[in-house]
């Protein structure tokens, strides 16, 4: 393989549910990668079929990182992913590998390819007391105190976003810093550059793929996958947990809603999700994009990524 001039990495990104992992997979036949996720819910053991992970055989055909390396409740950051991720892709390049990254968090992939710096604040005290106004008073009297302590973060986060408006609050009480004016102290820039491809499906086939893919995750056993986790004596109030897939189940283990309403709200919220991670994409100017009709495009956008990849300043 050629030696580029430049260092270069891969970013495969997306909603969920759009084919992420089949096309990163398809790339590792024609390239030597390995994987880095950028899914802030992958990290964590035990939480498998409601993040979608690649399966066993996958994970060990292609080199993964950040999957399974945090018990459900260990505190982690996007700050944290973004140093821990660029030390990870450096890592690969001495290997003469290509860094693939691949996931929908857009703060992770942020963190990582333009860096900024939150600290690593944590407040447990201060946290589970605001988990609990939550609970108990709902998102808005929250927001509304953000709003008077750091309007600008604020103005970035929807009044439901209940987790990261605890969060925002959690690092100003923590700290009487303003998280907007911590994350403007980033980190420097990295010292590769990056080719960013986005997956993209009209919208009404993308909200059936999720559909039938939420319908797979209970088939193959979602409920038994919540009830052992917490049979470990986890907090089912805990972060990891308080995601898609996982909130609806704990809520139906709880009595609270019935299965069908459980079934319908992962499928609604898992739609909901999708649409935000969109949204931030988006947003971003320099990605190229490719709209998946069907799975079978998957082995000719993997070739045109590779070309693009080795068209940029190689060394004959």
């Amino acid at each position: 393989m050629a030696k580029p001039k430049t260092k270069w990495i891969i970013v495969i990104l997306g909603p969920t549910g759009v084919g992420k992992t089949d096309l990163s997979i398809q790339i590792s036949r024609e390239f030597p990668v390995e994987i880095i996720s950028a899914d802030s819910r992958q990290l964590y053991k035990y939480l498998d079929i409601g993040t979608a992970k690649p399966p066993e055989e996958v994970l060990e055909m292609v080199p993964h990182h950040f999957i399974n390396n945090l018990n459900p409740d260990d505190y982690y950051s996007a700050g944290r992913f973004g140093r821990e991720a660029r030390q990870k892709i450096e890592e690969i390049f001495e290997k003469q590998k290509v860094p693939l990254v691949v996931g929908g968090s857009g703060l992770y992939l942020k963190a990582l390819l333009e860096g900024f710096f939150e600290g690593e604040v944590r407040n447990d005290n201060i946290k589970n007391s605001l988990q609990r106004r939550l609970e108990q008073e709902g998102s808005q009297p929250l927001y509304e105190d953000l709003l008077k302590i750091d309007e600008v973060t604020a103005r970035r986060l929807h009044p439901n976003n209940g987790k990261q408006i605890i969060r925002a609050l959690e690092v100003y009480l923590s700290t009487g810093e303003q998280l907007s004016e911590l994350q403007k102290k980033k980190m420097p820039a990295p010292d590769f550059e990056t080719l960013k491809f986005g997956l993209i499906k009209e919208r009404e086939q993308l909200y059936e793929d999720i559909d039938r893919r939420v319908d797979k995750m209970f088939a193959d056993g979602l409920l038994a996958e919540v009830a052992h986790i917490l049979e470990m004596n986890y907090d089912k109030s805990l972060n990891s947990l308080n995601t898609v897939g996982y909130r609806e189940v704990i809520q139906y283990i709880d009595g609270k809603i019935d299965y069908k309403t459980c079934v319908d709200f992962v499928k609604r919220n898992s739609r909901h999700y999708a649409k935000r991670q969109i949204t931030w994409f988006k947003s971003e100017t320099d990605i190229r994009w490719y709209e998946i009709v069907n799975r079978e495009q998957i082995p000719g956008i993997a070739s045109k990524i590779v070309q693009l990849y080795l068209d940029k300043n190689l060394e004959i």
